[in-house]
């Protein structure tokens, strides 16, 4: 069964983006029903929205779902949410699946620059964030990293598992050149200009599962810069303890990577 708990860590108040963090957006001290988070701490989408709730001191109660042990499979979970996967936010009675739109709901609830009001730059955001949801993620995590960190995503024959991985391998590298070289580019910090988005939160939470197994990110020394600004976020640290402690628990593995 899944453990309960609530998030009661105190997250630093300033993100090293330059932006402060919201006031305070504790919905259980105003006397309303506070945000309830199922997550597991190392999900590549679930650590996006805890890394934004807590630079932006979003208080939420926090449910673990052991997804090792299938806990997501089965009920309670199963019954709240019949996709069977984390992230899932409740507030009172919306529930919201998706990290990406998790992400755009919480931005809005407070107003997060983050999340910009103008049309043509929230558009901006919506684009990258789509094409990292897609495109991206197709290739990187479920034809290449995943079928090689979980047993039921690991393809029947061993014919099946190195072709999977051979064109998971190559589309990768197209990906994230294109990452490095369009999205990222020469000029800006960010993916879509010089200040942190939600697009940000999202992206890095999914392109870090290329460390779990070992990926060299060196040719590409834009999607460096992007990401070790990234994890200058104050609450980066706390937020992936456990997604660092599974990379080196399965640090002597051997996997296929981009070499």
């Amino acid at each position: 069964m899944p453990r309960a708990y609530s998030a009661t860590i105190q997250f630093n108040q300033d993100n090293a983006a330059g932006q402060p963090a919201a006031d305070s957006h504790n919905e259980t001290t105003r006397g309303r029903t506070a945000i309830k988070l199922y997550m597991h701490p190392v999900s590549m989408t679930c650590r996006p929205v805890r890394l934004f709730a807590a630079d932006n001191n979003i208080a939420m109660d926090e449910e673990f779902v052991d997804l090792m042990t299938g806990a997501h499979m089965q009920p309670p979970y199963s019954a709240i949410n019949p996709n069977c996967l984390v992230p899932l936010l409740e507030d009172g009675d919306l529930k919201l699946t998706e990290s990406s739109a998790i992400l755009k709901y919480l931005a809005d609830k407070i107003g997060s620059p983050a999340y910009p009001k103008d049309l043509k730059q929230r558009a901006k955001v919506n684009e990258v964030m789509d094409w990292i949801n897609t495109n991206f993620y197709r290739e990187w995590g479920y034809n290449l990293c995943y079928p090689q960190l979980f047993p039921h995503l690991k393809r029947r024959s061993d014919e099946a598992q190195a072709a999977t991985l051979e064109f998971g391998k190559a589309n990768a590298k197209r990906w994230l050149a294109l990452l490095n070289d369009y999205w990222i580019g020469p000029n800006k910090t960010y993916l879509v200009g010089n200040t942190i988005t939600i697009a940000d939160y999202f992206g890095a939470g999914i392109v870090t599962l290329g460390e779990i197994i070992g990926i060299d990110f060196s040719p590409y020394p834009k999607l460096q810069r992007w990401l070790a600004a990234m994890k200058k976020l104050l609450n980066w640290g706390k937020i992936n303890e456990a997604f660092d402690g599974l990379r080196e628990a399965v640090k002597g593995q051997k996997f296929i990577t981009l070499s």
